[in-house]
């Protein structure tokens, strides 16, 4: 792998980076900051990319850090699944896989359906490389009216768009608190052009519903029980008007993890990294900084 640059203003620029899944599935990812600094991983959430890190991945890159940032297997620039395994264990097992070929201890930063897989990695052969586990608006029991609004968004638009104004009319729909932009030309990292018109860039395949409800709440227990284990370093992300995340949500969470770290984001829902960037990445930074793990 090669390390990064900096580029004449001081700032770094990341470096492609690509791993290789125990079933073959390319996993693209890229690193922000000096190869040999503190190092920290990002997983993103559901029909996101690495591009929603971008700009706390250059932020942890100017004090030191190492931030490599990953696309999910059917997200982004990674391959999709040709067998439609999405499961949150084989998720796992890509991050893993990934933890192992950097070589040493990180920090993993997952928001919602990242968060959840590197909670359940911590279970799993090789989960003692995650020496800090940051969680942005996710807990193993969600609220349940919040994930269907997320997932109704994330399924909501199979025919595609016609152009990117009419993606925008969508996200600014699904997101009312955030300002709109003024173009929505960054919503090409996001979306890919065929035959005329835009789609999401994941793999629908990815976005099936659990066809019983209680699958939701086996899988909880499954997370739960991932929490009440855990022993490193912990910090809960919440967007305080997250619909996803409620206040009963994060005293429930406490209670399986007791050193939990908490901080809330005024202003950011949900999708708490991108709504206030700022004050997210300044948290995630104070909390690597605090628990660098030896050898990293």
């Amino acid at each position: 792998m090669l390390d990064v640059v900096s580029n004449a203003n001081g700032f770094t620029d990341p470096t492609p980076l690509a791993f290789r899944a125990a079933d073959g599935i390319r996993l693209a990812g890229e690193s922000w900051g000096p190869e040999d600094g503190p190092l920290a991983v990002f997983l993103h959430g559901g029909g996101q990319t690495r591009h929603s890190w971008k700009d706390t991945g250059a932020a942890l890159a100017k004090v030191g850090l190492r931030a490599v940032l990953l696309d999910a297997r059917g997200h982004g620039d990674s391959d999709w699944a040709p067998d439609g395994n999405y499961s949150r264990e084989a998720q796992a097992a890509d991050l893993l896989g990934v933890l192992a070929e950097l070589g040493r201890p990180a920090i993993l930063v997952g928001a919602s359906m990242g968060g959840l897989t590197g909670l359940l990695a911590t279970t799993l052969p090789g989960g003692a490389r995650i020496a800090g586990l940051v969680l942005v608006d996710v807990v193993p029991r969600p609220e349940r009216k919040g994930i269907d609004r997320v997932l109704n968004f994330l399924t909501g638009s199979p025919e595609g768009f016609a152009t990117l104004e009419e993606a925008a009319d969508a996200v600014a729909e699904y997101l009312p608190h955030r300002p709109r932009p003024r173009s929505p030309e960054g919503l090409r990292r996001n979306l890919r052009q065929r035959d005329g018109r835009w789609y999401w860039h994941w793999d629908p395949a990815m976005m099936q519903r659990p066809e019983r409800p209680e699958d939701l709440d086996l899988n909880a227990d499954e997370l739960e029980a991932a929490a009440r284990e855990l022993t490193i370093p912990v910090l809960l992300v919440r967007g305080r008007l997250s619909d996803v995340v409620g206040e009963d949500s994060v005293a429930a969470f406490r209670a399986l993890v007791p050193h939990l770290e908490y901080v809330e984001i005024a202003g950011a829902a949900h999708t708490a990294a991108s709504d206030v960037n700022d004050q997210f990445t300044d948290a995630v930074v104070d909390f690597v900084r605090a628990h660098i793990p030896p050898g990293a």
